[in-house]
């Protein structure tokens, strides 16, 4: 995939925008590990599995997008 060049300032721009999603993502995996851990502690084991797979699946969008994308526009 040939991305354009873009100039300095909109570089900047797209990884601001990359970053917040991140820190997006990274808030929700913080609340789903507590709300989570909050459940198990309870005494309810339905959940955990399933938070298991939305975590995995945050740190793959996160992984993704620092790595691919911003690696990519540094080109």
């Amino acid at each position: 995939m040939n991305l354009p060049s873009f100039a300095r300032s909109q570089r900047l721009t797209i990884v601001a925008g990359i970053l917040c999603f991140v820190l997006i993502l990274v808030v929700l995996q913080l609340w789903l590990q507590t709300a989570t851990m909050e459940s198990f502690l309870s005494g309810s084991d339905a959940i955990v599995v399933p938070a298991a797979l939305a975590s995995i699946g945050c740190l793959a969008l996160n992984f993704g997008l620092l790595h691919f994308f911003l690696r990519k526009l540094d080109r």
